[in-house]
């Protein structure tokens, strides 16, 4: 991690911030105060903390203020992390929680390297993000995400998608929305373990032991991928609509969603009649179902027919 002589922790809210600094030499971290959440409180806040235009590395939790803090820090030429809150470091026992103690907390585990940041999208991909989402609350959408599809950076990614079985416009929006460019991860394995799809393990010394999935990833591609699984339910074919679909990409990826479903349908059977409970079918299923999503996702990046997002500066 770079080093930098101030770490600041704030803690996000709609109409104020918290604020909490920590100096690199491991000092105790002190509060700065509570500042209104506006641009130009933001601004005089970056000013006092770096009066002589020195980088400082801020840090803010992922939540429902979204990105465009990150947005104006970075773009004022400062670090900026948005940490995971499902991986922030708690002490056992902790009940005090205001906002003072969680701007301090952020700041010194910030300046210890132990936070995790998540991924943040450039603009167009938050807007296509929040749109997936809206759909969630107003059925309707449906048309303008459609709409909104043809002009999209990643559509053909979507696209290419939507040749797999359980995975219509709805299914393939979301998960491009919400995870972005795909062939970002170097291994399926590595999307799986970002989904939170992967057991999780408590190991000691010889004694090895295997719970359920860690469900630390994003939650919307997770539901909507275990909702897809249980269409590999019933054996292998080629329907119509999937055909069509299919179709529209190229046969590369055809291939890759006929070996998808082959798979993914024997994989379904093998697990339900070993008599394993069907969440976790499905659930086992959603995992493999990824990891041919991260193939056919790194075929259309290949193909040169779109170009990756730009990455947030």
């Amino acid at each position: 991690m770079k080093k930098f002589n101030k770490y600041v922790g704030l803690d996000t809210h709609k109409e104020t911030i918290a604020v909490a600094i920590a100096d690199s030499q491991g000092s105790k971290t002190r509060f700065y105060g509570e500042i209104p959440n506006t641009r130009d409180a933001v601004d005089k806040l970056m000013h006092s903390v770096s009066p002589q235009g020195e980088v400082v590395s801020f840090c803010y939790e992922a939540g429902p203020c979204g990105y465009e803090l990150f947005r104006q820090i970075t773009g004022a030429g400062h670090e900026c992390l948005v940490a995971a809150p499902s991986l922030i470091p708690a002490k056992p026992g902790d009940r005090v929680k205001t906002d003072r103690r969680d701007a301090e907390n952020l700041a010194r585990l910030h300046r210890a390297d132990e936070l995790t940041g998540v991924w943040v999208p450039d603009c167009e991909q938050e807007a296509i993000r929040d749109l997936t989402r809206a759909r969630e609350d107003i059925k309707q959408l449906e048309r303008e995400m459609a709409k909104a599809m043809e002009g999209w950076t990643l559509g053909p990614v979507a696209e290419g998608l939507m040749a797999l079985r359980g995975c219509r416009l709805i299914t393939a929006m979301t998960v491009v929305a919400e995870l972005g460019d795909i062939s970002r991860f170097e291994t399926p394995r590595q999307l799986m373990k970002y989904l939170g799809l992967v057991p999780s393990e408590h190991s000691s010394g010889a004694k090895v032991q295997r719970g359920g999935i860690t469900k630390t990833g994003n939650t919307h591609v997770r539901r909507i991928l275990t909702e897809s699984a249980w269409t590999y339910r019933f054996p292998a074919r080629k329907t119509g609509p999937l055909q069509r679909r299919a179709e529209q990409t190229s046969e590369a990826v055809q291939a890759i969603a006929w070996k998808a479903q082959k798979r993914l349908c024997g994989r379904y059977q093998s697990l339900n009649a070993r008599g394993v409970q069907k969440n976790k079918v499905c659930t086992a299923v959603a995992r493999e179902l990824s990891g041919f999503m991260w193939a056919i996702a790194c075929e259309v990046m290949d193909s040169g027919s779109v170009k990756p997002p730009a990455v947030p500066q």
